[in-house]
């Protein structure tokens, strides 16, 4: 299966359609009536939905085990064809699109054998999907452009060039993937001086201005002091996003301090100096935090 232990959870929403033909008037009527000599077939239908629905990832091999936490099973007829409308929602790291296909299909094939033994010549038609929502092309960066950022590494050892650097590299990466121009990569030693000097320079002419190292709990971790008193308002939303998300995955992320809040219009983040924490925190945050250039440029939510 795809790897998805990255992915933020998100509202999934999914609606997919599927129609079954029948070959004459007196098989809608019997379903109307409830009149079928297996029972009742919209409410069989509907309930072997429901349980192909939450089996789904035991029929597809590549589908994830999810929550299915809510499901919908509508019909419309019209003339001979009888629309499924199934709807599946979840809050979970990957969608449902999929679910509603498999839940739409298996309503229409118990339609099918129900109906059957009165009608002969009944077809399934098209299973299709509908709509979907949520996860990343729900939080896209549409509207967003020219944005740029630079990237500076705190740290003693890669400052002397006794260690390299990999989670300043991790960051621009991630930069880079969601269309933000890097104006600069630096590295610095962990001095409070140094940090705040060029937090203040760089808030001038960029968009974005991440710091990676120094925010752990060791006498040379300063980054968050040196911050914290000129950024102008704090976004504690952020750093409790990073640090959820990194709690999920590592019990040691208790103990950073990332701190994120604003200079002007320029964003400031301070994150781990690890690779994996650097990596991680961006994963948890990006690229929906990018929504917060749109408000700084005066746009609506």
């Amino acid at each position: 299966m795809v790897d998805i232990t990255h992915k933020i959870k998100t509202l999934r929403k999914a609606t997919a359609t599927a129609t079954v033909n029948v070959s004459k008037p007196e098989t809608i009527l019997a379903l109307k009536n409830n009149s079928v000599p297996k029972g009742n077939v919209f409410e069989m239908a509907k309930t072997a939905g429901l349980f192909a629905v939450k089996n789904t990832h035991t029929v597809i091999p590549d589908c994830h085990p999810l929550p299915i936490e809510f499901t919908s099973v509508e019909y419309r007829i019209d003339d001979l064809t009888i629309t499924i409308i199934f709807n599946v929602k979840t809050i979970y790291k990957t969608g449902v699109e999929v679910e509603a296909m498999h839940g739409a299909s298996v309503v229409a094939l118990t339609m099918y054998d129900m109906l059957k033994p009165i009608d002969k010549n009944i077809e399934i038609g098209t299973i299709k999907l509908i709509e979907k929502h949520g996860g990343k092309s729900s939080f896209k960066t549409k509207g967003i452009s020219n944005l740029n950022a630079s990237v500076v590494v705190c740290s003693d050892s890669i400052s002397a060039g006794k260690k390299e650097d990999f989670a300043g590299k991790a960051i621009i990466e991630k930069l880079e993937a969601n269309a933000v121009k890097i104006n600069q990569y630096s590295i610095i030693p962990d001095e409070i001086d140094s940090i705040r000097e060029r937090a203040i320079t760089l808030s001038e002419t960029n968009n974005l201005v991440i710091f990676t190292g120094g925010t752990g709990l060791s006498f040379r971790d300063v980054t968050p002091e040196a911050l914290e008193p000129i950024l102008e308002r704090r976004i504690p939303g952020i750093e409790e996003a990073i640090r959820s998300y990194g709690q999920d995955r590592m019990p040691y992320a208790m103990l950073s301090r990332s701190v994120a809040g604003t200079i002007g219009n320029c964003l400031i983040l301070a994150l781990p100096g690890s690779t994996n924490g650097a990596k991680e925190s961006m994963d948890a945050v990006f690229p929906h935090v990018l929504h917060i250039f749109k408000i700084l440029r005066g746009q609506q939510h």
